[in-house]
């Protein structure tokens, strides 16, 4: 296995070696910070399937997060990464790659490579999303009877106030105040399934299936096609302030589906064979959902976080320590044509939306477009895979590496100690047969305690 030059260690040196930073770029304002995660900077030619994608329609997916970047009257991202992606995003209104090739030389010549995981993992983890296309109704009825909701009036935030923004995704304390004006715990999932939110007008329109209300949630958008034929475009506007928990998992846990059959359709199975168990196993995740209406059109894609139309197979959701706009090439073996993970999947995707489950430095929600094909593919993935940031060249690498974290000092080795345990062992091994007495001496000599400096 060849040695990898982490950029957290301060070897940074070497780094420079492999990417010479060109005499027309700035540094970045301030250090690169990610947190929990580790770099390394790799050569283009390293990154498998790098040359074989067709980097023209990533460049129309890069274009269209810079239409963003680019038309912010009033930055508030203050990150080196936010200000450098602006200046490439710059120089892509004067680039018209007319081919393949040509928006190759663009990504090339206008960002670096560095591979990037959570410290003390080798690989990323990937999961897919899609827009769930149900039918629904305006009123509640017997075949129509499970409410979408909009956000809540008495949903509160710490430190945001209401028409300033977006309301908070994550990081921030979420809930509701009580007759003291402190911030509790919001109603979870199921005390809303069960009523708590009756009598207060959110509902938006109501749908036949739990499981489909619980899919869109966890998906963030919709098309509810109403009893017109007017398709209803619902998007994610906030949640209660509980973590999400898998509903799979819990029933991988509790031995209810075999972990190697689990999909969003072996889900859907389960909770129509048991209706009177499902909404126990939906209350385990205490994360709700609650959605905003922006539009009545069945034409085009959902708009993601970073506010542009999501492009099938080009835009990623990743955790928000991540600039929108940052392209990462993804590598990994996926379960595309069948439901086995043997599909090649190599692609330069872009970070455009993000969510509330979507957490660290290597995790990509994959967008595979709107309806059933889709669901399926995008059901099926929960895999491993290689993520490759592309950074913009004006970042100054060096410096970006005195400030990353150091790993904890590695522990003294006791001389006197590890001279005890070979005393044991010869000792071991002289009571053993001579045939043996080298394999048995090699065992214990190997687990040698160690003890951290005093």
């Amino acid at each position: 296995m060849p040695v990898r030059l982490w950029v957290f260690l301060g070897s940074i040196a070497a780094a420079a070696l492999a990417f010479s930073i060109p005499a027309c770029a700035e540094p970045g304002d301030g250090p690169l910070k990610l947190a929990d995660s580790q770099l390394e900077p790799v050569k283009w030619a390293a990154v498998d399937g790098w040359a074989a994608d067709d980097h023209l329609a990533a460049f129309a997916a890069f274009q269209a997060s810079c239409h963003t970047l680019r038309n912010a009257k009033r930055p508030d991202d203050e990150r080196p990464i936010y200000s450098a992606l602006r200046e490439v995003c710059l120089r892509a209104t004067a680039a018209r790659p007319a081919s393949k090739e040509a928006a190759r030389r663009f990504f090339e010549d206008n960002f670096r490579p560095v591979q990037i995981t959570r410290l003390g993992e080798a690989q990323g983890f990937l999961t897919g999303y899609y827009e769930p296309i149900v039918e629904g109704s305006r009123f509640p009825n017997p075949e129509f009877h499970v409410p979408l909701y909009r956000r809540p009036h008495d949903l509160v935030a710490a430190g945001y106030t209401p028409g300033t923004g977006a309301f908070p995704n994550k990081g921030a304390l979420i809930g509701r105040r009580n007759e003291n004006s402190e911030i509790v715990p919001y109603h979870d999932r199921g005390a809303i399934e069960t009523g708590a939110l009756d009598g207060q007008k959110l509902e938006i329109c109501w749908l036949r299936d739990p499981f489909e209300a619980l899919a869109i949630q966890i998906q963030g958008s919709a098309r509810v096609i109403l009893e017109d034929g007017t398709p209803l475009r619902l998007n994610y506007d906030s949640h209660n302030g509980y973590p999400y928990t898998s509903v799979g998992r819990v029933l991988i846990e509790r031995n209810l589906v075999p972990r190697e059959e689990m999909s969003m359709q072996r889900i859907r199975d389960w909770m129509a064979a048991n209706p009177d168990e499902a909404p126990n196993v939906r209350a385990t995740n205490r994360s709700f959902v609650f959605f905003r209406v922006t539009g009545l059109s069945n034409e085009g894609e959902p708009v993601g976080a970073q506010g542009v139309p999501l492009i099938p197979g080009r835009s990623i959701a990743v955790d928000k320590i991540h600039v929108y706009g940052t392209p990462f090439f993804i590598d990994a073996s996926l379960p595309i044509e069948s439901a086995k993970p043997t599909t090649p999947f190599r692609r330069l995707m872009i970070a455009q939306d993000t969510g509330s489950a979507i957490v660290g430095p290597a995790r990509a929600d994959l967008y595979w477009g709107a309806g059933d094909d889709a669901a399926r593919i995008a059901g099926r993935i929960r895999h491993s895979g290689r993520f490759v940031m592309l950074l913009p060249r004006e970042l100054d690498m060096i410096e970006a590496g005195k400030h990353m974290p150091l790993p904890v000092a590695k522990p003294n080795i006791p001389e006197a100690e590890v001279k005890k345990e070979e005393g044991k062992a010869k000792q071991q091994a002289g009571k053993s047969e001579d045939g043996t007495r080298g394999k048995k001496l090699r065992r214990q000599v190997g687990p040698v305690r160690w003890r951290p400096r005093s």
